[in-house]
């Protein structure tokens, strides 16, 4: 088991890392950004639509924990035996995923007809403390091998 990191824009990287005691950890990011923290190893992708996001899916391995925000990447994470979760604690599953890639597309129309959409709300002390405890139960889910 290992642990991918759509590392751009992610609010809780080093987090993650120090919740991943003793497992590879691996932030993929695109060349705007970089990633140098201990503990991880950091893959640089080149610019482009969704770069990262393949580049993450093509190492998933089943049984992985992958850490995103995107709704797209976490259904293809799915698809591969991954565990997809978000920054504040939610697990993707084959349950939820559909919905909410709904909701995506939802938002996106109404973003392309004009309207508009709230975006997320500031981050809190207690959404790090949710992803802690949903982290550690796909680690609890998972024996490490």
């Amino acid at each position: 088991m290992k642990v991918l990191v759509d590392a751009d824009g992610c609010p809780v990287v080093d987090l993650t890392i120090q919740l991943s005691e003793g497992i590879e950890v691996f932030l993929v990011c695109d060349t705007a950004h970089e990633f140098n923290r201990a503990g991880a190893t950091t893959i640089t992708i080149g610019q482009g639509p969704d770069a990262v996001d393949y580049a993450i899916v093509n190492r998933i391995s089943p049984g992985d924990i992958i850490v995103t925000q995107d709704y797209g990447l976490a259904a293809l994470a799915l698809a591969r035996k991954g565990r997809p979760i978000d920054q504040n604690g939610r697990i993707f599953t084959d349950d939820n995923i559909d919905f909410l890639l709904h909701t995506r597309h939802v938002g996106q129309q109404i973003r392309r007809a004009g309207g508009r959409t709230k975006g997320p709300k500031k981050r809190t002390p207690h959404e790090d403390k949710q992803f802690a405890a949903a982290f550690e139960t796909l680690l609890a889910q998972q024996p490490l091998k």
